[in-house]
């Protein structure tokens, strides 16, 4: 008995030796594969966002991001930025259109995450693992090249990743424009649409902004941050192609 106990406990610990440690990169294919992204990249999606309609066209890397409220509908694709009033394009400056540019994409980004993160301009960083409210988190730090990266190129964002659905759960960012800061989004619940996973967050600042981007979790964790909105997308249709 003594020889099968001591057998056991060395097929324990071999077993727990050999577990592989996931690279960031397998993190965010797991959490992709997860929440339907594949879906994403040929599908017709749509929702409410606040007083504004949004409607996302991709097939075939080809695509086609829509803002719409009072008479004026905003389009952002492949061949640039368009603004339609009452259905009649205007001119816009350059700098204007890329500001509304940037607002509309910044929606679309956002509502289809993690979606978006295997882009050749996205650079991804393993931090270390943390637990948030009791369950474990990969921590997942994401930047991007200047060439594609957009105009926002110097944002830096966070994931957490659930160890062990690989559910996206939180995020937060540093940002420049508007006079910079940090943000953090905690989960408020999440859809399943057509296979794809839709979240709703709540929208955090920190209190102290000397709190660093990488200690958001730790500051949420202990009430360290200001609620200031929350992300929540309605009548959310997706039609595959």
């Amino acid at each position: 008995m003594k020889y099968l106990f001591l057998v056991a406990i060395s097929l324990l610990i071999s077993c727990q030796t050999a577990k592989k440690e996931l690279t960031a990169q397998e993190i965010i294919d797991k959490a992709m594969m997860v929440a339907g992204a594949d879906k994403v990249a040929n599908a017709d999606i749509s929702f409410d966002f606040r007083d504004k309609s949004y409607e996302a066209i991709r097939k075939n890397g080809v695509f086609q991001l829509k803002r719409s409220f009072d008479s004026i509908t905003d389009v952002l694709s492949n061949q640039g930025f368009q603004r339609f009033v009452h259905g009649n394009q205007i001119q816009l400056s350059d700098s204007l259109a890329n500001v509304y540019a940037n607002s509309v994409n910044s929606v679309h980004y956002f509502s289809v995450l993690p979606y978006g993160l295997n882009d050749a301009a996205v650079r991804k960083k393993l931090l270390p693992s943390t637990d948030i409210q009791g369950k474990e988190y990969y921590k997942i730090e994401v930047s991007f090249s200047e060439n594609g990266g957009g105009e926002d190129f110097e944002d830096v964002f966070i994931y957490w990743i659930d160890a062990q659905s690989f559910t996206m759960d939180y995020l937060a960012y540093s940002f420049h424009t508007n006079g910079g800061g940090k943000r953090f989004r905690a989960i408020k619940n999440a859809a399943l649409v057509e296979g794809i996973r839709f979240v709703n967050f709540d929208n955090y600042q920190p209190t102290n902004e000397a709190i660093s981007l990488s200690d958001l979790d730790i500051a949420f964790e202990k009430n360290q941050l200001k609620k200031l909105s929350e992300v929540v997308l309605e009548n959310i249709q997706v039609r595959l192609f």
